[in-house]
């Protein structure tokens, strides 16, 4: 059996982000997402400090290590200099090397980070990218939303943008080239890989819950993962 956290130990963030938990409470205290979710980053760090390979395998399957923005408050405020933004970084990474993401329902919405915001900066050159960004997932934005995605070159254009030409400017072309090298980086540094092990837990999941996950965001498993919600969160 794995000892969970000897393997979050191999973690840069980890060790960075862990001296001596005390139990004060101040990162809960100042942190954002407590604010909003049922969270609490001291509970986490003193769960990953006991070295209990049940517990941390039962956070590195729930939603509570996905509930953290990353703002890096608990780092300002912890009066032993932990980082619990860090740990839960390194939490995140080991439950996808280990697929253990797919069994919460926070932890699942990571297939369709990936086939957005991943895949749209490998494909593009943004993390963003508008087109992508439809009234289907976002029902939100509107009938104008619609109206702009048929336009946005005009739209662009009278903003002053380049959009999808060559040469400076909003939202312009990114060169081949450069996108070639954010790949190369994307493979040596792991994130290829990790993407990889995205894919290929969800796909596992996906058949169990007997939903198609195709590979797009339109898929009934992205859609599902999308837009459930259990309000237990």
């Amino acid at each position: 059996m794995h000892s969970y956290y000897e393997l979050l130990k191999q973690d840069v963030r980890f060790e960075e982000g862990l001296n001596a938990c005390i139990n004060c409470g101040t990162c809960t205290a100042i942190c954002a997402a407590s604010e909003f979710y049922n969270y609490d980053p001291r509970i986490i760090v003193d769960t990953v400090q006991t070295k209990n390979n049940d517990a941390i395998e039962e956070l590195l399957k729930s939603d509570s290590i996905w509930y953290c923005g990353e703002c890096m408050s608990c780092k300002t405020r912890c009066p032993r200099e932990n980082v619990p933004g860090l740990i839960i970084m390194a939490l995140r990474s080991l439950s996808q090397d280990l697929g253990f993401f797919v069994e919460s329902e926070k932890g699942r919405q990571q297939l369709a980070i990936k086939r957005t915001v991943g895949e749209w900066t490998l494909k593009h050159g943004y993390c963003l990218y508008l087109e992508g960004v439809g009234t289907g997932l976002h029902p939100e934005q509107g009938p104008i939303w619609d109206w702009k995605q048929k336009n946005w070159v005009d739209v662009f254009d009278r903003l002053g943008g380049n959009y999808k030409v060559e040469g400076p400017g909003i939202l312009r072309k990114i060169p081949e080239e450069s996108l070639d090298e954010l790949r190369r980086i994307f493979d040596v540094t792991g994130g290829t890989e990790r993407f990889n092990k995205i894919e290929e837990f969800s796909k596992t999941k996906a058949k169990e819950m007997g939903l198609e996950i195709g590979t797009d965001i339109s898929s009934d498993y992205v859609k599902h993962i999308y837009t459930t919600n259990n309000n237990k969160h």
